[in-house]
């Protein structure tokens, strides 16, 4: 699995990188986790507000920060 964490390095993105880090940790799931903050790569995922959340090329979530919960939630779905 791939997680991206989109952004420019601001608090609230690495606060989602934080975030995903812990629940991957809880969870227990091998996942490689990339800190994207070229906004090039972004754009090309049509995203344009960080935090932005890409899990296996799949854009979650955009422009927040993420709940623990959610996160779970999607990566328990996979």
């Amino acid at each position: 699995m791939k997680i991206e964490v989109l952004g420019t390095g601001c608090a609230k993105c690495k606060k989602t990188k934080e975030i995903v880090e812990q629940v991957i940790t809880e969870l227990g799931i091998s996942a490689e986790i990339m800190k994207v903050e070229d906004m090039n790569i972004a754009l090309g995922y049509g995203v344009m507000i960080t935090p932005a959340v890409v899990i296996d090329g799949d854009v979650k979530i955009v422009g927040k920060v993420p709940t623990v919960e959610k996160i779970k939630e999607w990566l328990t779905k996979k």
